[in-house]
């Protein structure tokens, strides 16, 4: 029987970038046609609830009514619509492991959009900076803050190769945005994502992976309010990131197409 599960077929599982979300994606992917009752019922488990407190359910987007946006329906209903797709699919997903960061964008999304502005064409900074962090943010999380600042500067050799060894135990990254994790489906070297830089301290690389995903998930939903700009992110070629692609060597960073200089300010 067909029912859209062939989508899930070009997921590799075995990534690195996949990794945290491997055991419930694979679960899903074993689910058959009724993947979107096992969320659900994972959801419920873990008691996800919108900004408003409403259960986080995952329905057809044939529940979207049509004089309703998509994050206005969340907003008030706490349905999620999700379609039978790598997009949606993802999505899913972040949402069990990032629940409150979730309905943090989800809130501060209604937010915006019942201040007044009609349509899509009058998007506000706000909108454009939550929906980048959406749908194509990387959490890069480090102990040593001086790597924020060589990312910023697009130290790209200070920072995947002279704190290579320093990977995982110093300083790690972890995807979020939904359509960044679709993109890496099928990876090109030149997938850039939106970084969102994390400082934490020694404890933290001591968690196992739900303790850090459950830390990050409140310090981040804190941090985010209605001042985020596009500006507070900074880029990171993801398949520099050191064990996510073979051939990492000199030449392969110094791809300037790929790896590019921070531009000069005017």
């Amino acid at each position: 029987m067909t029912c859209g599960a062939d989508f899930r077929a070009q997921i590799d599982w075995t990534q690195p970038w996949l990794a945290p979300l491997r055991p419930a994606g694979e679960n899903l992917c074993d689910a058959g046609c009724d993947w979107r009752s096992v969320m659900n019922a994972r959801a419920l488990q873990a008691g996800l609830k919108n900004h408003l407190g409403m259960p986080i359910t995952f329905v057809g987007q044939d529940a979207l009514p049509e004089q309703i946006g998509y994050e206005a329906f969340i907003s008030a209903t706490g349905q999620v619509p999700t379609r039978a797709n790598l997009h949606d699919f993802f999505n899913a997903l972040v949402w069990l492991r990032f629940p409150r960061i979730k309905a943090r964008l989800n809130a501060l999304q209604a937010i915006d959009i019942g201040s007044g502005l009609p349509d899509a064409a009058h998007r506000s900074p706000l909108r454009d900076a939550l929906t980048i962090f959406d749908e194509n943010a990387a959490i890069v999380v480090a102990r040593d803050t001086e790597l924020f600042a060589l990312l910023r500067a697009h130290d790209w050799t200070a920072v995947m190769v002279d704190r290579r060894d320093g990977f995982a135990t110093c300083w790690q990254v972890g995807l979020f945005g939904h359509a960044l994790m679709e993109k890496l489906v099928a990876p090109y070297k030149a997938i850039t994502a939106h970084a969102w830089l994390v400082a934490v301290d020694d404890a933290y690389f001591g968690m196992d992976d739900d303790a850090q995903a459950a830390h990050l998930d409140g310090a981040i939903a804190r941090q985010l309010d209605a001042r985020l700009r596009t500006r507070d992110f900074t880029p990171l070629p993801v398949l520099g990131i050191p064990g996510w692609q073979a051939g990492q060597d000199a030449g392969f960073y110094a791809d300037q197409a790929v790896f590019r200089q921070k531009r000069a300010s005017l």
